[in-house]
């Protein structure tokens, strides 16, 4: 075995264990450049990334320094380097431990204070001219500024270190000390900790406070989920029609019937109390988006995918009234409908029902989808909500456009009109909504609202002063009339939300959620209750929409969505706003 040669070294040297021979008749293969992927998706060398600790005895296989041809060699960038303990001189070391003398083909390198740190204006080129090295002087230089990169690297980190300990330290004192109080000390300095102990004790008040609310607020949710189960009941279920339901409304007139516009091109009536389908529609030849009933007369307004909107005319006859069901009792038809196929109708389907297929009026103006419609107040005008980022006002008589609304830069999602004034409210896939003034005829004014940071899906009035509106981002937000810079109340919620609904006495906001949940809000943005669902019980898709009927003892809140059903609830509010 060839003699070990000890060559110690500065920052610009390498000491070399074994003379070239020796490490020429034991090679070993370097091993490949690679980067290393990072979490975040981009490829980096490791050099950046992972650092080799710098330390006594760093060892490294000759093979892999070794350049070939006279040339500067792989760098050492992005290779791993094994890091062994002990001492940095190699003929002591290994001396001391006979294990390493397997290793003694390596080549050790210890980064010391070098020379030119030391004396000022020594050239690195100075110190390589004097060294017998069979290391081209490229590489040598290569692995000095290596070297000198992370020796930098590791004294910033150490420097950070310190420095974060001192905060740490001086917080920790700081803490101490605001809970004992000094004697003999400056009485300004101690007015000071105290005021800081107080500080420090209402943050910590503030801390509980918000801890227990949060605490309570989950709690509340399973007691509001437990109490919904008997203060909200599924009463009945109406199913018929071929594909998703994307509205519903109810009539403002007897007979008080339901009706629902769905995308299977047809729109249906139904028997609130027997859940009998009474009427079809089918003068659409699209998609029927949006149905409203007429304030005084058997009139229907539906809007539909083909670009109109029909005013067409119906005649129903209630079935003979058949006593309440126990609202306590599961219904029979959550159990049927939930064993039913998807594709399959009941025998009192639209098929063997009376069919309207003739419009009274049709206004088809719009150049796209028109998503909704409704009347103004006294029923002689209507307006349209379309994809073609315009509202249409029409005279319902002539079917004539009087005013087309623009402004909004996207598609319109829903159109809502006033009970009482000449007011609208439109929502579009721009973020806004907007509302529009008629009560002036030579003068309609427009506001823009902002408020929302996605797709605003619905808004509407309420019978007060105040407008809700609905978003894809997931909240809800209560306006007041008279000052619509900033809402009143704000509803975070866990899904986008669908067509909203307001009811008219006691002021409840019902919430249709793409995740199949409904819940039920007060104007404050108290939550109420959240609707039963179950496997059997409840939307089983997502729900499009709810509509109110407070006249009605049984059922008094309606809900349809894309399982191809409308659901009638019965929502006891009393016992609901005293539980609140």
């Amino acid at each position: 075995m060839a003699p070990l040669i000890p060559l110690r070294v500065t920052a610009s040297t390498l000491i070399v264990n074994t003379p070239s021979d020796h490490c020429a008749a034991q090679p070993a293969p370097p091993r490949p450049l690679t980067a290393k992927p990072t979490k975040g998706g981009d490829n980096r060398p490791a050099s950046s990334t992972h650092q080799p600790a710098v330390g006594p005895g760093l060892c490294l296989p000759a093979s892999q320094v070794r350049g070939e041809q006279g040339g500067a060699g792989p760098s050492l960038a992005g290779r791993r380097m094994p890091v062994e303990g002990g001492s940095s001189s190699g003929s002591a070391s290994a001396a001391r431990h006979p294990k390493q003398k397997r290793k003694a083909h390596s080549l050790s390198i210890r980064r010391t204070n070098s020379i030119e740190d030391r004396l000022p204006g020594f050239q690195r080129g100075d110190m390589l001219e004097g060294q017998d090295s069979k290391l081209p002087p490229p590489l040598r230089n290569n692995l000095l500024d290596l070297f000198g990169q992370i020796e930098r690297e590791f004294e910033n980190l150490y420097i950070e270190n310190l420095e974060l300990r001192r905060e740490i330290d001086s917080l920790n004192e700081r803490l101490t000390g605001d809970g004992q109080a000094i004697e003999g000390g400056d009485p300004t300095k101690g007015a000071l900790k105290t005021k800081a102990s107080h500080s420090t004790s209402q943050l910590s008040q503030k801390l509980k406070t918000t801890y227990k609310a949060s605490t309570s607020k989950i709690v509340s949710s399973f007691k509001a989920t437990a109490g919904s189960r008997a203060l909200c009941q599924l009463l009945k279920e109406y199913v018929g029609h071929r594909d998703g339901i994307w509205d519903l409304s109810i009539t403002r007139t007897p007979p008080v019937v339901l009706g629902t516009a769905s995308a299977d091109h047809s729109a249906l009536l139904w028997s609130i109390e027997t859940g009998k389908c009474l009427l079809r529609y089918a003068g659409h030849a699209g998609s029927v988006n949006s149905i409203k009933f007429h304030p005084t007369e058997q009139m229907a307004l539906t809007a539909s995918g083909d670009q109109t909107a029909h005013i067409w005319r119906y005649m129903v006859q209630l079935p003979a009234p058949q006593p309440p069901p126990d609202v306590s009792a599961p219904c029979d038809d959550d159990q049927d409908s939930s064993d039913r196929e998807e594709g399959e109708v009941d025998g009192e389907g639209p098929c063997e029902v009376p069919t309207v297929r003739l419009a009274t009026a049709t206004m088809k103006s719009h150049q796209g989808v028109v998503i909704a419609a409704d009347w103004l107040v006294g029923g002689r005008q209507v307006v349209t909500a379309s994809w073609d980022r315009a509202a249409n006002l029409y005279e319902v008589e002539t079917s004539e456009l009087v005013h087309a609304l623009t402004g909004h830069d996207q598609e319109l999602t829903h159109c809502c009109t006033h009970p009482t004034q000449r007011l609208v409210v439109t929502s579009s896939r721009d973020t806004t909504f907007r509302l529009w003034d008629f009560r002036d005829p030579s003068i309609h004014s427009v506001n823009v609202f902002q408020g929302h940071t996605d797709t605003v899906t619905s808004a509407v009035f309420t019978v007060g002063d105040n407008v809700v509106s609905g978003s894809d981002d997931r909240t809800v937000k209560v306006w007041d009339l008279k000052n619509m810079r900033s809402p009143i109340a704000t509803i975070r919620t866990d899904s986008a939300v669908n067509r909203i609904s307001v009811s008219a006495n006691q002021r409840i906001i019902a919430l249709p959620h793409d995740n199949r949940q409904v819940r039920l809000f007060d104007m404050s943005g108290v939550r109420l209750a959240r609707l039963p669902r179950s496997n059997r019980m409840g939307h089983r898709r997502m729900v499009c929409c709810t509509t109110w009927n407070e006249e009605n003892q049984s059922c008094n809140l309606f809900t349809c969505g894309f399982d191809r059903q409308a659901i009638g609830w019965n929502i006891n509010i009393p016992a609901l706003l005293q539980e609140k």
